[in-house]
């Protein structure tokens, strides 16, 4: 009797590729990637485990157009009888998303559990399947000394590189082998091009660049030891963009490590520092990733939809820059689009750009996460800023065996170099007054907490250049505003921006003068270093003035402005090294224990009502920030045509990445009155592209009205 001849996929043009086939290279890139941590073999299990459902005529009957079929139980029935029930986990969810683990005890077959899918198997609730040969035992699964924490981060990463491996093996068959990744220079020859670069910089020629100098050389000089914590406590306009770049390569390249990964506080920067990037090693070489649709699919389909979840981003580049929001998620998500790339963290230079921005409210899942990424994944992680929070007893909680170095140890001789400004206090400022003041003046920031307030005090102001600057305007569109406001600060053009707080964190403007409304005193500091960043004016006539607006101030920074006041008590200099240890120590005694909103490490360590590693739950209460956003592409200037592709359902990796750069993230309630109201089409459940072309104002971005969605230009 002939053998049957099991297939997983047939591509458009009729190409037939077999189960088997499928199985072998997935399991052999699976395996190459969960090398990195010491899970090699368990990568290979996953990898040849996931599709044997797909040996049935269940499914068979599937790919010729029948019903839905249930192909990944199968895999995990075998794992799980090997006793490998993490991986059995990772192949249950490598379609659909990885399922709470449930209770081996009390789950019954009928539930969505893990457990539950894992009864319901052995006990025939699954169509048949034929297993095409013995499956690897790779012995018993690490357990972390009972810490499901860390077991549930080994299991994400474990996830992740069966997902890449089952994606790109699935992408070379449909494209015929046409779609090549990767064809990046290698990390010792990125160091090489960044030596190039700086070897200008010395000697130094004035005393700021003395010290930048200073610090570059402290960084690469640090670059060279050992993986684990590192602060980089370098004072705003100290150069540590360039400098957070040079140890991470040289730091990767003594250490044998894979990539950088810089993670960014906003959107709003990523595609500046990415050009910085750009510039010193190669456009090629680094991928900028902060937004895109969630390509997820419960099945495999043929055509637009699996075209779209394939072009997902996996961080393959050697250098990624990415906001923190993606970052975490990511990491606390179960869906398999966003946790491809997690993988390819471990064994990474990871730079957390200002990192004092990380929410209060998630600072135990988010700061355990980087302990537990260094402990236990081979990562080193750069807390690098300005205004140094106090982490270290959070750290020493999840990782006490880590030390934490500092790279630059002369902060506050350094703080008095930088020093460029003078403060002032202005006491409430009501908008007429605020603008009667900034009228005056012929170039001056002007950084609010809200963009309604942007909005309002910018279409107050009289007279020619003046500026507007909000996260409703796409990247692209800011981009091209900064760089005609660098330009009039340059040429002695009248120069009025009024901003939020966007601008704050690493944007290269240099202002005579700045305003900021009242807020943390990390802010403060971080607007004071956009007023004579370059030092070329005397500092006592380069002011930067703190006034409280005429609204009172968003219930999300109330605690920080309460901690700015203790700090400042007895008119303390703002900028002083003390000042903002006060500032970081008050706040954390104002928030108390309030560190992990959601709940999310002790759901994980304990379980939720008998339920151990609710991974599927967590993911739906992680939020990195308060409020979820969705996002909405904007068809304008290059990004008409990469919208015209996602609208298509065939957009690649590349139209992707291209969209990202004119996507405005909205929240909630907004993107729900857009839809309502007809304004945008929808491309999954996260994103849309914007339809209603005079909802974009050219002057202030996306306009929007919670309760209508419609354009209200005035």
């Amino acid at each position: 009797m002939e053998k049957q001849t099991y297939l997983a996929h047939i591509s458009e043009d009729g190409r037939k590729q077999t189960v088997q086939t499928h199985l072998e290279g997935t399991a052999k890139r699976s395996a190459a990637f969960a090398a990195d941590f010491g899970a090699e073999y368990f990568g290979r299990l996953v990898g040849l485990a996931h599709d044997i459902g797909k040996n049935s005529a269940a499914f068979q009957k599937r790919l010729q157009g029948g019903p839905r079929v249930d192909h990944a139980t199968a895999g995990a029935v075998e794992c799980a009888r090997l006793d490998a029930l993490m991986s059995a986990c990772c192949v249950t969810g490598h379609h659909g998303g990885l399922p709470d683990f449930g209770n081996l005890v009390t789950d019954m077959p009928s539930d969505v559990t893990c457990s539950g899918r894992l009864k319901r198997g052995i006990q025939g609730g699954i169509p048949p399947y034929t297993c095409s040969g013995k499956l690897p035992d790779p012995g018993p699964e690490p357990d972390f000394q009972g810490d499901d924490y860390v077991r549930g981060l080994w299991t994400r990463m474990l996830y992740s590189c069966l997902v890449d491996a089952d994606y790109l093996d699935t992408e070379e068959f449909m494209s015929g082998g046409s779609v090549q990744r990767g064809g990046y220079d290698s990390l010792p020859a990125l160091l090489e091009k960044l030596e190039k670069h700086i070897a200008g910089f010395f000697p130094p020629k004035n005393e700021i660049n003395r010290c930048r100098c200073q610090i570059l050389q402290n960084c690469l000089d640090a670059g060279a030891g050992p993986k684990g914590i590192y602060t980089l406590t370098v004072p705003t306009g100290g150069g540590k963009t360039v400098s957070s770049l040079a140890f991470a390569l040289r730091h990767a390249v003594k250490n044998g490590m894979r990539r950088v990964i810089y993670v960014i506080p906003y959107t709003s920067i990523i595609e500046q520092n990415a050009a910085v990037f750009r510039e010193i090693l190669g456009a090629n070489n680094v991928i900028e990733h902060h937004s895109g649709a969630t390509l997820d699919a419960d099945e495999e389909i043929q055509g637009s939809k699996s075209n779209q979840r394939l072009a997902a981003e996996n961080w393959d580049a050697p250098v990624i820059v990415t906001t923190a929001v993606q970052f975490f998620e990511s990491f606390y998500s179960n869906r398999p689009s966003k946790c491809r790339k997690l993988h390819n963290i471990a064994n990474s230079v990871i730079i957390f750009d200002e990192a004092q921005m990380i929410p209060t409210f998630q600072l135990n899942p988010c700061v355990g996460l980087i302990a537990d990424l260094t402990a236990h994944f081979g990562t080193t992680s750069v807390l690098c800023t300005a205004t140094q929070p106090v982490l270290n007893d959070i750290i020493h909680a999840f990782a006490p065996d880590i030390p934490i170095r500092e790279i630059c140890q002369n902060t506050a001789v350094l703080q008095e170099t930088f020093r460029r400004v003078s403060f002032r206090s202005a006491g409430t400022l009501s908008n007429d007054a605020l603008v009667e003041e900034l009228s005056q003046q012929d170039q001056v920031l002007c950084i609010v907490n809200t963009r309604k307030a942007a909005q309002e005090i910018f279409r107050q102001l009289p007279g020619e250049g003046n500026y507007h600057l909000s996260t409703l305007m796409y990247p692209a569109h800011r981009q091209a505003v900064l760089q005609t406001v660098r330009q009039r600060l340059k040429s002695g053009s009248p120069c009025r921006v009024i901003s939020t707080s966007l601008i704050e964190a690493g944007v290269d403007v240099d202002f005579p003068a700045v305003y900021r409304e009242m807020a943390g005193l990390d802010s403060i500091l971080q607007a004071a270093g956009r007023c004579n960043r370059e030092g070329k004016r005397d500092a006592s006539k380069c002011t930067v003035t703190l006034f409280q607006g005429e609204n009172p101030a968003p219930t999300l920074i109330r605690t920080n402005i309460g901690a700015t006041v203790e700090a400042l008590r007895g008119n303390a200099d703002p900028d002083m090294p003390e000042s903002i240890q006060r500032y970081f120590a008050s706040y954390r005694s104002l928030i108390g224990n309030n560190l992990d909103k959601a709940h999310v490490v002790d759901h994980l360590r304990n379980g939720i009502s008998g339920c151990s590693l609710p991974f599927e739950t967590v993911a739906k209460e992680f939020h990195f920030i308060d409020q979820a956003t969705k996002t909405v592409y904007i068809p304008l200037e290059d990004g008409e045509e990469a919208c015209c592709s996602l609208l298509s359902g065939y957009a690649t990796r590349a139209q992707y990445r291209k969209a990202g750069k004119y996507s405005v993230n909205i929240y909630e309630q907004h993107y729900q009155a857009l839809v309502n109201s007809g304004d945008i089409t929808t491309l999954d459940e996260d994103s849309a592209v914007l339809t209603n072309g005079t909802l974009y104002s050219q002057d202030t971005g996306l306009s929007l009205k919670a309760d209508t969605g419609r354009a209200e230009f005035i």
